[in-house]
């Protein structure tokens, strides 16, 4: 599905007909359930670290990676590539998971 964005700045599918002022009140809403299926990549970063060359090639199955992030804190969300929030990796059926603690911009 390809968006684009009017001129007074609402999103409009282009397979729905523009919002005019009558649905100003609507249009918000119907903006964002036209998007309600499209695909965002979400990233998790549990921490970082610097690697040399040589250090990365030397690396093998079972070798542990020191990150710069103690145990315990935050791991940090991301949806395509920006930052939207914090929380703390579970597990779930055996699967890793993330609880959301803290969104962007909320308290």
């Amino acid at each position: 599905m390809v968006v684009g964005v009017q001129l007074d700045g609402r999103v409009a599918a282009p397979d729905l007909p523009p919002l005019d002022a009558g649905t100003a009140a609507a249009g918000p809403a119907r903006s964002l359930a036209s998007l309600s299926d499209v695909a965002m990549g979400v990233t998790v970063e549990l921490g970082r670290t610097t690697l040399t060359v040589r250090d990365l090639l030397g690396l093998h199955t079972g070798a542990v990676i020191q990150l710069d992030q103690e145990v315990g804190t935050a791991a940090e969300i991301f949806v395509n590539g920006t930052h939207i929030g914090s929380g703390e990796v579970v597990v779930v059926d055996g699967d890793y998971g993330i609880r959301v603690t803290r969104l962007v911009g909320t308290d």
